[in-house]
């Protein structure tokens, strides 16, 4: 059972004016209403949002779109250790492989661990948070259990324990490594989101109507979660990112596979810092740095579509400084 549209007022208008539930059949101000409220929920488009979304776009874009204009990133004939030049715009490795067609190709490898990891961790998530939050008595606490138990388990160790009994490690392998291993605070949230979220007065009406668990959940608590989960996705994805960089730079990353973490190890391995190979090692960190930037303040902009104080902070922050410097002038001309 689903909230409805508040009744259309049915009072008479003056004569000479026509009343705006008539216009249209009277379905104006409903739309109206729907596109007001879509514009709440979508995050305000402002420098940050921007610049998240300018960052973002240019790296996916890269990654999709960067193999058709390099060459094959495990092509060795070319000189090795060549500096940054036309024919091999970011360089050469120590094998010979073209740079720039290894960034290309790590971007792909770092943002399918990304997303996968991200998507299994929102799962698991939403499976521990909101079941138990809505059902509660026992199956609340069995959940929470588990919940807090992966919650105070320190998450990258548990990773490099687990990576390092692999022998061989794929980058799906990887990513549902990363996945199960950072679900837990975002399930607490969660959790008390739907405690709060099963008392209200539609989803007590659906109840009452005798709808199902499944789709009370699904389609009156989800869709009121839906700008959290994003923010939730978001920064699981930027932690699995960074997690894999870690990982494979450590050397227990993906087993064959090219990503900027490996990137990374590689010029470690083969002193790149110390021969003055810079195009080997500077490239993916930067891209490393410019995807987490660009993914946190796209968070940023959602976490003030969820929390109006935060939307309001900036306003109120001029405003202080707006009076500090009127009472200062006041000051200095008296």
């Amino acid at each position: 059972m689903s909230k409805t549209e508040p009744a259309l007022s049915e009072t008479a208008t003056p004569a000479g004016m026509t009343n705006p539930a008539e216009l249209g059949g009277g379905e104006a101000p409903r739309s109206t209403g729907k596109r007001s409220r879509l514009r709440e929920a979508l995050p305000r488009l402002d420098f940050k949002l921007a610049l998240g979304l300018a960052l973002t776009i240019a790296i996916v874009l890269f990654a999709i779109f960067g193999h058709y204009f390099t060459q094959d990133p495990r092509n060795y004939d070319n000189p090795t250790f060549a500096p940054p030049s036309s024919e091999h715009l970011l360089g050469t490795n120590n094998l010979g492989a073209d740079l720039l067609a290894q960034l290309a190709e790590g971007a792909t490898g770092s943002l399918l661990v990304g997303l996968t990891a991200g998507f299994i961790a929102v799962v698991l998530s939403l499976f521990f948070g909101i079941v138990a939050g809505y059902l509660g008595g026992y199956v609340d606490e069995l959940l929470s259990l588990i919940t807090n138990i992966m919650l105070v388990i320190p998450g990258l160790p548990l990773v490099i324990v687990i990576a390092s009994y692999m022998q061989t490690r794929s980058m799906w392998i990887i990513a549902l490594v990363l996945g199960i291993t950072s679900w837990a605070g975002s399930a607490i949230v969660l959790r008390l989101q739907a405690k709060s979220l099963r008392n209200r007065d539609y989803v007590a009406a659906a109840r009452v109507a005798g709808e199902k668990t499944h789709r009370i959940i699904l389609v009156e608590i989800l869709p009121n979660l839906l700008p959290l989960l994003a923010a939730m996705f978001l920064s699981a994805v930027v932690l699995a990112i960074l997690s894999e960089a870690g990982l494979s730079y450590l050397g227990l990353g993906p087993s064959g596979a090219i990503t900027w973490g490996t990137m990374l190890n590689q010029a470690s391995q083969h002193n790149a810092f110390h021969i003055g190979a810079w195009w080997w090692f500077v490239p993916p960190g930067l891209l490393i740095a410019l995807l987490g930037c660009g993914l946190s303040l796209i968070n940023f902009a959602i976490d003030e579509t969820i929390n109006p104080k935060l939307r309001a902070a900036p306003d109120a922050v001029r405003s202080v400084r707006r009076a500090e410097k009127a009472r200062a002038r006041k000051e200095a001309t008296s």
